[in-house]
């Protein structure tokens, strides 16, 4: 509005449609610095109104949290402050002793207020930014602000790099335990095999030593299923720890530098409305919004404070789990690592010492097993006693059904003397064990190895 009298042009406040309450704090002072952790700014001559910039962390008035950025000062220990310079505000409260009464008036700001297509540019420029070398920077005219170059955000790389090698780990593992697995059904089908060769061996001692061998083929199937078993639960840590416990951290890292760019560009936004303000002072020429209230300043005031708590909470949150997770990389990873091979040393270990005799001493070794290849249970030598056969039992079909028959072991049985008979034979009664499977060539090899007897 324009002051007839005066010849001025005044304006009236443009609160941009924020709500202001009014309210009244007692802080009591810091003893050491004599301070309540306030930075103000406005005042005459430009601005009517003084206001809170920043409020410092771990302050009384932060303690306190009443006073927050944006807020306007009305009064110090119940002394009104309009008209009086900044300046002039920070020596009434330097002035108090103990506490101060703080008269205020509360900017209700909506955060989404603030955030303008401005704040959406800037952030998109300080993510292009942080991926830029400084020289490339300063080439194409962007500017580095600081916290720009965070180690945090680059460990978003280092956490590829791990996720990359433990997910090679977790596919190594299951690779390595799928193949034992298909190794101890090896060792079963060992043990069938030769349980079955020790039952058909008519040695004693080499049956016995190869149904000892088929009975430790498979101990060590069973040994190496409870092995899969036990190293089964080190293989899901492996797979939590790749599948929850990375991509959670890389989450919280993408959200920390998203809040972290926020801050900056409400910062270099700040920056920018202080640098527009010197320049009008400087022209001593009036700037609408500071002849106003400068809410819009205010306004930026308190996103910029918001944001500043969200990054750092989030920054917390980070070095938080990306220590627990050096830890578990460290500590539980290593030692997983070394339960497997422990496991598998044990495992190999006691297979050997089972192939030794195991732990009964008063078994023999097992190897080398003895055996006479040439004696099989297909051909032995009879016991029975010396027969004669003659002519006409020779022919006797019965004799021959019995001879060929392939079923049965059989000895022939003593047949009455012929001499007539006797005096043409040379050939032996024949004892055959053939099964349906045995081809033509195990026929002749049965035949060629007659029982022999002396009739003369």
């Amino acid at each position: 509005m324009y002051d007839y009298e005066h010849g001025d042009l005044c304006f009236d406040e443009d609160k941009m449609g924020m709500k202001v309450t009014s309210g009244v704090v007692t802080i009591n002072k810091d003893t050491t610095t004599n301070l309540i952790g306030i930075t103000i700014g406005g005042g005459p001559p430009h601005c009517p109104c003084i206001y809170v910039i920043q409020v410092s962390d771990n302050s009384p008035a932060a303690l306190d949290g009443t006073l927050e950025s944006g807020d306007e000062l009305l009064a110090i220990n119940n002394e009104c402050v309009r008209g009086h310079t900044k300046l002039q505000v920070a020596q009434m409260i330097q002035s108090s002793v103990g506490q101060v009464i703080l008269k205020y008036n509360k900017l209700h700001a909506d955060a989404r207020q603030g955030k303008t297509l401005d704040i959406v540019l800037k952030k998109v420029k300080h993510r292009l930014v942080e991926r830029m070398s400084a020289t490339t920077a300063d080439s194409l005219g962007m500017s580095r602000a600081i916290l720009v170059n965070d180690s945090l955000v680059k460990r978003l790389q280092q956490l590829d790099d791990m996720e990359q090698s433990y997910r090679h780990l977790v596919d190594h593992t299951e690779r390595v335990l799928r193949a034992f697995y298909a190794l101890t059904q090896c060792f079963k089908e060992f043990g069938d095999t030769f349980a079955e060769i020790g039952a058909r061996e008519p040695q004693p001692r080499a049956s016995e030593a190869l149904v000892r061998f088929a009975e430790y083929h498979r101990r060590m199937e069973r040994q190496g299923l409870m092995l899969i078993k036990a190293l089964k639960p080190i293989s899901r840590s492996f797979g939590t720890y790749l599948n929850k416990a990375i991509p959670d951290t890389k989450q919280t890292i993408r959200k920390y530098a998203d809040v972290k760019f926020e801050y900056l560009s409400y910062c270099l936004k700040v920056k920018e409305l202080d640098d527009e303000e010197i320049t009008y002072c400087s022209a001593d020429e009036p700037l609408y919004r500071i002849e106003t209230g400068n809410y819009e300043y205010r306004l930026v005031l308190r996103c910029r404070q918001l944001a500043r708590k969200r990054f750092a909470a989030l920054r917390e949150d980070v070095l938080a789990k990306i220590e627990l997770l050096e830890n578990k990389h460290v500590h539980d990873v290593v030692g997983q690592l070394h339960a497997i091979a422990s496991q598998m040393a044990n495992y190999n270990r006691e297979i050997s010492w089972m192939m030794l005799g195991g732990n009964n001493v008063s078994e023999p070794p097992l190897f080398p097993i003895e055996m006479d290849l040439t004696c099989t249970a297909f051909q032995y030598k009879s016991v029975q006693p010396v027969s004669e056969l003659n002519q006409h039992d020779l022919n006797d079909e019965s004799l021959h059904n019995s001879v060929d028959n392939p079923r049965v072991y059989r000895d022939l049985p003593p047949l009455p003397k012929n001499n007539d008979a006797v005096s043409n034979l040379t050939e032996l009664s024949q004892l055959s064990l053939d099964t349906d499977e045995t081809d033509n060539e195990n026929h002749a090899i049965t035949a060629s190895s007659p029982l022999l007897l002396d009739l003369q």
